[in-house]
């Protein structure tokens, strides 16, 4: 799909503030109510917008412990990533997960409330899955960029 600029300014301001009226913005795109609200479905039945979502502070609900945890399987048989995959998405402290090339299979971002909460996770969750032959973990020290916007 090609985006012209009003497409683009439109998906931004989305972006930072799904929450905002048409009429609002109308007046920042100079549409009308209408105009904007056909280009918002547009966007939508074309599959670029796929939901919306209330993005949480994670220090006010206690996840703001951040591990890294690299995995590694036994082997790289497909039921053993397949089931892999569906037993990752079960965990709950898993916010995101990557199948990624290099030493490593997949890629875990975790959020915990601290190290004794990533222990609990560690020992009762996540070593009981099966096919995982290592682990690696890494512990958030700062957060230096964290944003869900993709500018066209």
């Amino acid at each position: 799909m090609n985006f012209d600029e009003t497409d683009k300014k439109l998906l931004l301001f989305l972006q930072e503030d799904c929450k905002q009226t048409t009429k609002e913005l109308a007046y920042k795109l100079n549409l009308s109510v209408t105009a904007v609200y056909e280009r918002i479905k547009k966007l939508e039945n074309f599959g670029v917008i796929s939901k919306y979502v209330a993005l949480l502070d994670r220090h006010k609900v206690n996840r703001d412990f951040i591990v890294l945890c690299h995995i590694k399987l036994t082997q790289h048989k497909k039921e053993f990533v397949l089931q892999f995959e569906r037993e990752v998405m079960d965990l709950q402290e898993v916010t995101e997960c990557f199948h990624v090339s290099g030493d490593y299979d997949y890629i875990l971002k975790i959020g915990v409330k601290d190290m004794v909460d990533y222990r609990n996770f560690m020992l009762s969750k996540l070593t009981a899955l099966q096919h995982i032959a290592s682990t690696h973990s890494s512990f958030m020290i700062s957060e230096v960029k964290n944003t869900t916007a993709i500018v066209l």
